[in-house]
């Protein structure tokens, strides 16, 4: 996006400026140097300290715990949302009813319920809203549709998706509401499926065409955990779209090796692997040679910038993410994760500090095979996957 020095930079609270906010901070000090956006305020806890917030041109930006209020004394434009799961729709209903537009972290909310009166809500309020799903802001998203509309793989028979991540003790105690499903009575459902790997998630969905919550049929859920946590660590999920595509997901944070995650399109002539991180795409296909491409991608906040600017259509509404929300609720209405038993994994040092790592023996191949074959663990005869653990949606 090019902007004219005539243009006012779009001001800019962020909610949420420590753990991943981190990343939202040095990008919108990133977009403030372009002349995007200005950081109008840091709504945190406990204020950020002058090195946490690095240099900013201008004026330091105003910081308060009271979100709304900030917003108020600011002039916000537009919000950033960063803050723990379960308080993602009351901070978007409340910047949507002072007319404050919203860049909101997935997932979007921690049920169906408070996804669907967030998105009324924002909608009601003529604000626009762009979900955080990074992926979908991959050129390599429509390359890859236009691939599969040219016939390019043949008939489409399935989409895979695989994430095999390396995370130790010390992730799920890096906030209280880490590694949970609920706390208090309040849902937060931060399982592998619906937040660290959701990506592969609403990647997959979008792929297979079927983004909205109306293109869902059907959800078959796994869920396994090997850390002392609430939540799932190791699972997977099979959707089957209204077109009767099934959408297989397999995911882990107790890999052998840390790899990149992906999703295939599986074609009868051939097949498209997107490692959604790296913006990569390799198309395997009959009778020809392997073909791989890098693309480029479109900032989320950058596109809501230009969105409000120009009109430039939102890379990812609320409505987009429909389906991955039909997912979550799948997830969080399932029976609880089964524990691994300790024969199924065993510990390792972490790769840093003092802590140690679960490692769930064969799930690096596990994963692929899944991803592979559109087959769930237990399908795939894992000795820790009994067929009774599917719960279906």
């Amino acid at each position: 996006m090019t902007r004219t020095s005539a243009t006012t930079p779009v001001p800019v609270v962020l909610a949420g400026a420590r753990g991943h906010g981190r990343w939202h901070l040095a990008n919108i000090r990133r977009l403030q140097h372009q002349g995007l956006v200005r950081l109008a305020g840091v709504c945190e806890l406990n204020p950020l300290t002058d090195a946490e917030l690095g240099l900013f041109a201008g004026e330091m930006p105003e910081q308060s715990a009271d979100f709304g209020a900030l917003l108020d004394s600011t002039g916000a434009r537009a919000a950033v949302i960063c803050t723990p799961i379960p308080t993602h729709t009351t901070l978007a209903l409340t910047a949507a009813a002072r007319g404050v537009h919203l860049l909101l972290e997935k997932p979007p909310a921690a049920t169906y319920e408070d996804y669907a009166r967030m998105a009324d809500g924002v909608r009601k309020a003529g604000v626009a809203c762009q979900i955080g799903f990074q992926s979908l802001g991959s050129h390599a998203v429509p390359a890859v549709q236009d691939l599969v509309r040219s016939g390019a793989v043949g008939t489409v028979r399935g989409i895979g998706a695989a994430g095999a991540w390396v995370r130790d003790d010390a992730y799920f105690r890096r906030a209280p509401w880490a590694g949970r499903r609920r706390m208090g009575g309040t849902d937060v459902v931060d399982g592998v499926l619906t937040n660290p790997l959701a990506h592969a998630v609403a990647t997959a969905l979008e792929l297979a065409g079927g983004g909205t919550a109306e293109d869902v049929v059907s959800i078959e859920t796994e869920l396994f955990r090997a850390h002392d946590i609430e939540s799932d660590d190791t699972s997977c999920v099979r959707i089957t779209t209204t077109d009767g595509l099934p959408v297989t997901v397999a995911v882990t944070l107790c890999a052998e090796e840390a790899g990149e995650p992906y999703v295939i399109v599986h074609g009868d002539r051939g097949r498209i692997t997107f490692w959604y991180k790296q913006d990569r795409v390799l198309v395997q296909r009959a009778g020809h040679g392997p073909e791989e491409t890098v693309h480029g991608r479109t900032d989320l906040l950058e596109n809501l910038v230009a969105h409000l600017e120009d009109g430039t259509p939102l890379l990812v509404p609320p409505e987009r993410t429909g389906a991955f929300m039909r997912v979550l609720e799948a997830v969080r209405t399932a029976p609880e994760p089964t524990a691994l038993p300790a024969t199924a994994w065993h510990t390792r040092p972490a790769d840093q500090g003092d802590g140690e790592r679960r490692i769930v023996r064969g799930i690096d191949g596990t994963v692929a095979a899944a991803a592979d074959t559109l087959t769930l663990f237990s399908e795939l005869g894992a000795s820790w996957a009994r067929p009774s653990e599917v719960s279906t949606a």
